[in-house]
């Protein structure tokens, strides 16, 4: 498969996490895994799908600078970065750019055209609420 088709797949599945469009999970294979911060290893489609509601159920609105966003391309293995934003569950906007900037990185595999892993590298703490944290590592 092309790495064009692959980078379009990555493309749809931001549009269909941005919109909690459940059949995001249809972009992935059946034994796919992935990992997310303070979450772990989710493995299967089941899992990943269960994942989504958890993180949608934070989350009252999520979106990806799609237009934006940098590939880097090596086999099957497609890097994106780029910046979200949001608003957390309690109200929150995000994110706050001092200490929030929004950004992530993600790394997708591909076994044909479908996902086969995937691993989110990303601050889980969207709204810079972990001040205890916060503080210990700013100057």
């Amino acid at each position: 498969m092309e790495s064009g088709n692959r980078i379009e797949s990555i493309v749809e599945y931001f549009r269909r996490v941005d919109t909690q469009d459940p059949s995001m999970i249809d972009l992935f294979t059946e034994e796919a895994e992935m990992w997310f911060p303070k979450y772990g290893v989710i493995k299967g489609k089941a899992g990943i799908a269960r994942f989504g509601e958890v993180l949608a159920a934070h989350l009252q609105s999520l979106t990806h600078a799609i237009e934006e966003f940098r590939y880097h391309v090596s086999g099957d293995v497609i890097v994106v970065e780029g910046t979200e934003s949001g608003v957390a569950g309690d109200g929150t906007p995000w994110p706050d750019g001092e200490v929030s900037q929004g950004r992530f990185c993600n790394v997708f595999e591909f076994n044909g055209d479908l996902i086969s892993a995937l691993r989110i590298y990303v601050d889980p703490d969207f709204t810079s609420s972990h001040q205890d944290r916060i503080r210990q590592l700013r100057p």
